[in-house]
């Protein structure tokens, strides 16, 4: 069976003294780790439970990984926990995604074990894998799943959704064809392992058999001071650590890869960036916790087609469809985003009964309903997410058009537009911003730029806005908060 750990063991062999993960107290290499790994599997084997699925809340470091790349060798599931939810958050995810262990520090052991029994330290956990006899590892069946991570739904609830080995194996392809790394990468990873951005940063480059430098915790100054002083060629990021990277006023002038995920890009932050990394080659690529890779945009493409998120990757299919459901051929004509590829997905789980509800269609196509339309040459341009449309008085609004031209503005730091009920229009745009602009100033602005029906009718401005994990506004969160009459 592939699994996202087969080129361990080659790797042990043929580059066994290069250094796998570094941390900024420790090195690990390719025979220690693949060792650490298959030690960390031959232990979960050793459990004999019906739920093979394991809960990781831990910080970034090698235990982190070890324990999600072991549980991926052993057949099991590994669900990764962000380390700052509340109690009720991880309860409510805990009770999603059923976990028979759950590895924690000593803290939040203490601190967690009378609500979770599932709870087990990670020193202890440790110990008990250098204590267990190693044997050969059981060969797990055929495509298990091996990932579960969480989205949110319509409301802001959380869905947890299941990954099974082909769809990163697949992945993996991607990052060696569209986004030219090999065993030669050496990747900085400065973000939560918890989101599946810089895990799959870290992963993918064990599995191509280059080096992850790992911060525990992110860092601009330390990211900035490593991009110095390490051979760097490979740099995960998301769009909001851009601001962070600003503040520390110093330039980079190595030759690397920014790969960025997440929220698009301005072009006023491209062009920021661009100044501290001079040598850079940014490759932004668009997805979805569900789809995975779906388009990239790098080198030429990404000064020239700034409001596109590029052509598909290697092995995906993208179609445009109308509200029938009938595929669009014409440029340019906006609809509903649908991907077939092997990235895909296997479905979210179902609390209830615990199946799995897939999200393909027959003919193996699936939504994240997203809207966006494809240009005569090709390149994806995301309109916005169906579930964000305003709906002003039966014209449809895209609040991330109305963000686009608001965040060219000098005044403006952040962003949100929302969609509010109001009785006469039935909704109206509500642009919620962080800056010093004015807000005849912006409303001048977007005149300019945008169609009247499209120009915010309520604004407020705040000192921040909240965000996901994954680096995205959170945007039932600042609904609740302009909802409350407090």
């Amino acid at each position: 069976m592939t699994t996202i750990t087969k080129e361990y063991s080659q790797h042990a062999k043929i580059r066994a003294e290069k250094t796998a993960i570094h941390t900024a107290d420790k090195d690990v290499t390719y025979r220690e780790w693949a060792e650490a790994v298959e030690r960390t599997a031959a232990w979960l084997q050793s459990i004999h439970s019906g739920n093979r699925t394991i809960g990781i809340l831990l910080p970034n470091g090698i235990d982190f990984l070890r324990f999600f790349a072991g549980a991926a060798m052993a057949g099991w599931n590994a669900v990764p926990y962000d380390m700052k939810w509340k109690k009720p958050e991880l309860e409510k995810r805990v009770s999603l995604s059923k976990p028979s262990i759950i590895v924690t520090t000593e803290k939040s052991f203490n601190h967690l074990n009378g609500v979770f029994p599932e709870a087990r330290k990670v020193e202890d956990c440790l110990q008990e894998i250098a204590d267990t006899p190693f044997t050969t590892i059981t060969s797990p069946g055929d495509n298990l799943p091996f990932y579960t991570g969480f989205t949110s739904g319509t409301t802001g609830s959380p869905k947890a959704f299941v990954r099974s080995h082909d769809s990163w194996v697949k992945s993996f392809e991607c990052s060696v064809h569209d986004f030219g790394l090999d065993e030669t990468v050496h990747a900085l990873i400065p973000g939560s392992l918890f989101h599946s951005h810089f895990l799959y940063g870290a992963i993918s480059t064990l599995h191509l058999g280059g080096t992850v430098y790992l911060l525990d915790k992110f860092s601009p100054s330390q990211t900035m001071e490593w991009l110095g002083s390490w051979p760097i060629t490979a740099l995960y990021v998301v769009p909001t650590m851009v601001e962070a990277f600003l503040k520390e006023r110093q330039s980079v002038e190595r030759t690397f890869k920014l790969l960025s995920s997440g929220a698009k890009w301005t072009e006023e932050s491209k062009a920021k960036i661009g100044m501290m990394f001079p040598a850079m080659e940014m490759i932004e690529f668009y997805g979805a916790g569900e789809l995975s890779f779906v388009s990239f945009l790098t080198g030429q493409d990404g000064q020239s087609k700034t409001s596109t998120v590029g052509k598909p990757c290697r092995h995906v299919e993208i179609e445009i469809r109308d509200r029938s459901g009938g595929v669009i051929t014409s440029p340019d004509e906006v609809g509903k985003i649908h991907v077939r590829s092997p990235f895909l997905i296997d479905g979210y789980y179902e609390e209830e009964d615990g199946t799995i509800e897939g999200i393909r269609d027959k003919d193996g196509w699936a939504t994240v309903h997203d809207m966006g339309k494809i240009d005569k040459d090709g390149f994806l341009i995301i309109e916005g997410r169906e579930k964000n449309m305003i709906m002003y008085g039966g014209i449809n609004l895209f609040p991330e058009e109305i963000e686009t031209v608001l965040a060219r503005h000098p005044g403006v730091e952040e962003v949100a537009v929302i969609g509010m009920p109001d009785t006469y229009w039935g909704q109206i745009a509500v642009a919620v911003v962080v800056g010093h602009a004015e807000k005849l100033e912006l409303k001048r602005f977007c005149k300019d730029h945008l169609a009247g029906y499209k120009v915010p009718r309520r604004w407020l401005f705040v000192p921040s806005l909240p965000y996901t994990t994954s680096g995205k506004v959170a945007r039932a969160e600042l609904r609740r908060q302009l909802e409350s009459p407090v």
